[in-house]
């Protein structure tokens, strides 16, 4: 998404959206531990495998693609796109990577270990993240419709509208499988959405305020929390956002609906 916003946009978004998320249980966090993220990386797609992340970063002119070692931050591998696309949300299928852009339409499938281009797809629309179950790919637009795709045409099945309490939550963004639910972040806001995939309902919130604050970066208005990651064997949950100096590892602390 753009390197811009504004608090009026902010609010507004948050005003919208507080009637949905009333009588839904919300979840705070217990920091279990923070690891290094490069400050240079506008995360805009993020997954966990085989004990390294994977993760897209977005800009016109500065998008990538790499591999980055949990424990140090260390990028051990990057592809660079090029100059003219907006990297956006990335996952993994059987052996391949598969990369959205942001305005242009186009997307691109890697060979996993190498990051050697495959080939390319179009698709109708903004492209802003997704995840996968077994059989599909998930992908957000940044309206409320989540779209279903094959995995291997990248064509569209069908789509999921996410409500919450029956009021359309947009804006959803990066995108993360974990234990048979989606989970998104909201852009521009402090929460997660957890999804039920079958009816598209909102089950839980998760509110990460406090986690960091962004008003210690050079672009707090645009460098919001954005980027999930689930470490399925461990049950580890990451999260982190764009630009941010730390990637952490949190627990989930349900707290009363509100």
């Amino acid at each position: 998404m753009p390197r811009w916003s504004s608090c009026t946009l902010a609010f507004a978004l948050l005003a919208c959206a507080a009637p949905a998320w009333a009588a839904i249980p919300v979840y705070g966090y217990q920091v279990v531990r923070a690891y290094p993220h490069d400050t240079g990386a506008y995360t805009e797609g993020l997954f966990y495998k085989d004990g390294y992340l994977y993760e897209s970063t977005g800009q016109v002119g500065q998008s990538t693609v790499r591999k980055v070692a949990l424990e140090s931050g260390e990028v051990v591998q990057r592809h660079r796109l090029p100059k003219q696309y907006f990297g956006e949300g990335i996952v993994d299928w059987q052996g391949r990577l598969v990369q959205l852009t942001w305005q242009s339409g186009t997307g691109f499938v890697y060979d996993l270990a190498s990051f050697t281009p495959q080939r390319s797809f179009s698709y109708d629309g903004e492209g802003w993240a997704l995840t996968r179950d077994g059989t599909h790919l998930y992908m957000s637009d940044g309206s409320s419709t989540l779209r279903v795709l094959d995995p291997e045409s990248l064509q569209v099945v069908r789509r999921i509208t996410v409500t919450a309490d029956g009021a359309p939550v947009t804006h959803l963004n990066e995108l993360e499988w974990v234990d048979g639910e989606i989970y998104a972040n909201v852009w521009l806001t402090d929460r997660i959405a957890r999804i039920d995939p079958a009816s598209g309902h909102v089950v839980g919130w998760i509110d990460l305020s406090g986690l960091f604050d962004i008003s210690r970066l050079p672009n707090p208005g645009d460098d919001v929390l954005n980027g999930i990651a689930w470490d399925a064997e461990h049950k580890r949950l990451f999260v982190t956002g764009k630009c941010w100096p730390q990637l952490f590892e949190i627990k989930l602390v349900k707290q009363r609906a509100r």
